[in-house]
């Protein structure tokens, strides 16, 4: 009974760490392209994903217990790879975790504004975001998996109610446009919206590397997710219009949720408050797994003992960058989702437990339960996905593709039938 209920909250660790922040701008991304080419290219990142989160359980069941990614990486890419998952892992973790700090300050702020009528501003949001949750974080993985659990039920059973109170508000004529050309848009929030796998190697402990209990929380973790994403897309894409006032396009334009114009969409007063608290508990969720993971990370690449004092400034070197930057800049919600997705997840999550598992296999002769099937090829094939998002950021970045900002300023003429 116990393992059962630690695998169940692996599970939803898994699934609450990918139902974040990313969940919460999909709909801005995604909405100039349409409903279906968006649920096909979420189909293709989801498998992506998964297959790479499983080649770094491979890895993990490699390496003795505590090992995370700069230790693995420095074994199987050596110096230059440890400095890369060094940084790269930095990166992803700290732009994740900011913007679930600022995406849950405005959600908090607005809350205490409107019960209480104050003055309560987004950077004291952000400050009682992170003291609350990242106290959670600070007692350690069970404390985590527990709390973790307890908000992902809260957030399925406000999905649910949103899902059955806003099907009637969906206009099905909304949900028939498409685009495919510019699909290719959203990979980077794609990517993002399944991007779990560096919490791999601390939940390789908390299931007691029991191989069966590992695959079914990372497969089913991510499998909840996806149809999660894929019905939140239809019933957002369906009620809140690309362009017009309070569409996604503006929602875009001022860095917020796409939850943030729901209202203004709506007959039902509930279904607006639903996703507000929806909105809430997917980004506390996402925000304790990926902070989790980055305690770990952070514990291992410098040694740091996990009690004590070690708890303490392992701590104190998560919460404080997070706060500068959270209250710092403007439209860092979007933004940093975007760029992790576009470059951290892309590598480091992508190609990086490709050339591990490769390396480990092929080279150095390391035994174990293959978990992704395919061999050399389907190792390759995979590479090659990613190597093709990376390059669709870079060119997007640089001018040779249109990035999403671009193509919603030309919307009057891309889908001006959209249009209010």
């Amino acid at each position: 009974m116990t393992k059962s209920r630690h695998l169940l909250a692996a599970m939803f660790l898994v699934g609450g760490t990918c139902i974040g922040g990313g969940m919460l701008a999909l709909p801005i991304t995604t909405g100039l392209s349409g409903f279906l080419p968006s649920l096909a290219i979420m189909l293709i990142c989801w498998l992506a994903m998964t297959a790479t989160a499983l080649m770094l359980l491979e890895v993990s069941l490699w390496m003795e217990e505590g090992v995370h990614i700069i230790t693995m990486s420095s074994r199987l890419l050596g110096p230059l790879g440890k400095a890369v998952s060094w940084l790269l892992f930095l990166f992803i973790s700290y732009a994740s975790i900011v913007a679930y700090a600022a995406g849950g300050g405005i959600q908090i702020a607005e809350s205490v504004n409107s019960f209480f009528g104050s003055a309560f501003t987004r950077d004291h949001g952000c400050i009682f975001f992170l003291i609350l949750f990242g106290a959670v974080v600070y007692l350690g993985s069970i404390s985590v998996g527990r709390v973790n659990a307890i908000l992902f039920i809260a957030m399925i059973v406000a999905y649910v109610a949103l899902v059955i109170m806003g099907t009637d508000e969906v206009k099905p004529e909304l949900l028939n446009y498409r685009k495919w050309s510019s699909s290719l848009l959203a990979i980077p929030l794609m990517l993002t919206s399944f991007s779990f796998q560096t919490m791999v190697p601390s939940l390789t402990p908390y299931l007691k590397s029991h191989v069966k209990s590992l695959r079914l929380a990372i497969v089913g973790g991510t499998f909840i997710a996806f149809l999660i994403y894929a019905i939140w897309l239809a019933l957002i894409l369906g009620i809140v219009p690309v362009s017009g006032s309070n569409g996604l396009a503006q929602a875009l334009a001022q860095g917020v949720p796409a939850t943030q114009f729901l209202r203004e969409h709506v007959e039902g007063y509930f279904v607006a408050q639903i996703a507000e608290f929806f909105a809430f508990f997917a980004i506390v969720t996402s925000f304790l797994g990926m902070a989790l993971g980055l305690f770990d990370f952070l514990a291992d690449g410098f040694h740091i003992p996990k009690k004590g004092w070690g708890n303490v400034l392992l701590g104190l070197l998560i919460v404080v960058p997070t706060l500068i930057f959270a209250v710092r800049f403007e439209r860092v919600f979007l933004l940093a989702l975007d760029a992790t997705g576009g470059f951290g997840d892309t590598i480091l999550n992508g190609m990086i437990p490709v050339l591990m598992v490769w390396i480990g296999r092929y080279k150095l002769g390391y035994q174990g339960v293959q978990q992704v099937p395919g061999g050399k090829v389907g190792l390759s094939l995979i590479f090659a996905f990613f190597v093709v998002c990376l390059g669709v950021k870079i060119m997007s970045d640089v001018g040779y593709l249109p990035s999403v900002h671009d193509a919603y300023d030309n919307l009057e003429l891309t889908i001006p039938e959209l249009k209010e």
